[in-house]
């Protein structure tokens, strides 16, 4: 059984992460997203938590795990038994860090492979970082992001609780 993993910050998860979500379901038999606690990103705007059940809630598969992980990629997918990661590649700019990247898992680990796969071209701009200084300028992000995620973004700008006591 193929299991990939997309791992990201996902802070937050925009229409281009669902798009790439999406075409490897077609061909991975389950997809794991993967969310880095990252503390070399500082400040991220969701916190864990709020990101792993907003990326639950927008997607809609039983195929796709949403979990979340911290070290190394690799030893995160081979504790899972997963094959393949998959990253996104948007513009010829993300190409080289990719790379980099990808030759490096290799070495730690040449059982795993990574797998790039290209956005929608109407998604080939977008960034959670763009995203959210969009949001925060009052601008309309209604076709970058699911509307559950355009509704998160005002309501963390508002200072307002982005999850319900249900969610907690």
């Amino acid at each position: 059984m193929a299991l990939a993993i997309f791992p990201g910050s996902f802070d937050p998860i925009t229409n281009g992460h669902i798009d790439i979500i999406e075409r490897a379901q077609k061909m991975f038999d389950r997809v794991i997203v993967a969310v880095l606690m990252n503390s070399a990103k500082k400040n991220p705007l969701f916190t864990i938590e709020e990101r792993l059940t907003l990326i639950r809630r927008c997607i809609d598969s039983d195929r796709v795990e949403v979990a979340s992980f911290e070290g190394l990629l690799v030893d995160f997918a081979e504790k899972r038994k997963a094959s393949v990661i998959v990253r996104g590649l948007r513009a010829v700019s993300d190409f080289e860090y990719e790379l980099q990247m990808a030759m490096m898992n290799r070495q730690l680990n040449d059982e795993i492979e990574t797998v790039f796969l290209m956005p929608k071209t109407v998604y080939s701009y977008l960034s959670s970082r763009m995203v959210k200084e969009v949001a925060r300028l009052g601008g309309d992000i209604g076709t970058l992001v699911p509307p559950l995620i355009d509704e998160a973004l005002k309501k963390k700008f508002k200072g307002e609780p982005v999850l319900g006591s249900e969610d907690r």
